[in-house]
Order: structure tokens, then C-alpha cells, then sequence
């Protein structure tokens, strides 16, 4: 079994910062991408930041130069810094793992229960 929690969502006033985490755990071979989604009322999921085993990343280009995505591969968990927070920011942030689990072959996806990130005007 895998779970991926996330932690660090909440409200923020416009301009503000937060920081998200999502922790891997269970029979977990090797991860390799992870990635911060996030969906909006009433909008498909997106993109918001990816990072490789080996930390190349790239971003939305809406989050470009406020958030910052970054991972530790020691503790199976990485971590979205979101600064200059604006109200269109505001959704659910889910957690995303493509990970080999102990005694499987292949890359699986996996996902955390999301976040709620709040921003007020």
C-alpha cells in the first residue's frame, strides 16, 4: 500500500505565502516525477509545478516566478513554496508520485487527498 499526505493548505490574504507538503510512504521501490496539480471550481485539473528524480522542473506559466517546487528524495517527499499568492491561486492542490512499489515492475501514478488553498482579496 502507498499513500502520499499532503500537508500545509489553507487561507491567505493576496500577496501572501504558503507552503505546501506531500509525504510518500508504504512499500515504495523508487520514485521517480512528482508533481503539485491543482483543480479550481468548476475547472479540470492542472499542471501546476514537476520535478525529476534528478530535480529538473518546470512550471505553469501562470506560477512562474512565484512558486517553487523542490523534493527530498531521502524522505520519499517534496514541497511547493507558493509566494505572492493571488486570488486566482485558489484551489485544491493535490500531490502527484510516478513510483515502483516493492515487488512490481513499472511506474504507477499515485495521489495525495488534496489540500485546499485559500486566497482572499
Amino acid at each position: 500500500q502507498v499513500q502520499l499526505v499532503e500537508s500545509g493548505g489553507g487561507l491567505v490574504q493576496a500577496g501572501g505565502s504558503l507552503r505546501l507538503s506531500c509525504a510518500a510512504s508504504g512499500s515504495i521501490f523508487s520514485i521517480n516525477a512528482m508533481g503539485w496539480y491543482r483543480q479550481a471550481p468548476g475547472k479540470q485539473r492542472e499542471l501546476v509545478a514537476h520535478i525529476t528524480r534528478g530535480g529538473s522542473t518546470n512550471y505553469a506559466d501562470s506560477v512562474k516566478g512565484r512558486f517553487t517546487i523542490s523534493r527530498d528524495n531521502a524522505k520519499n517527499t517534496v514541497y511547493l513554496q507558493m509566494n505572492s499568492l493571488k486570488p486566482e491561486d485558489t484551489a485544491v492542490y493535490y500531490c502527484n508520485a510516478a513510483l515502483v512499489r516493492v515487488g512490481e515492475y513499472g511506474l504507477k501514478d499515485y495521489w495525495g487527498q488534496g489540500t485546499q488553498v485559500t486566497v482572499s482579496s
